[in-house]
């Protein structure tokens, strides 16, 4: 696929609805914008970008953790939030 976009004189551009589609992108998305280590630019929308990089950091930590029933998991997230007690 290949698509052209003109910047306009205050540097925006309008994104093909080919890209929009693709990227799954909305009216009122933040666009991430990072340069690879050969110079290239990636463009992702943020919100799944965000996403995408809490699952690569959490990955193995149910496993690390004996595998928390969801029951134990809300104790803990609920110990955290509102600072109260947990189920053991």
């Amino acid at each position: 696929m290949m698509n052209l976009a003109r910047v306009s004189a205050n540097g925006q551009i309008t994104i093909p609805v080919e890209v929009r589609r693709l990227l799954n992108i909305k009216t009122g998305d933040k666009l991430l914008f990072r340069q690879r280590e050969d110079g290239d630019i990636v463009v992702g929308n943020a919100a799944v970008v965000a996403i995408q990089e809490a699952q690569r950091a959490f990955a193995g930590v149910a496993e690390q953790l004996g595998n928390p029933s969801d029951d134990h998991i809300q104790s803990w997230v609920d110990e955290i939030r509102y600072k109260k007690g947990g189920v053991d």
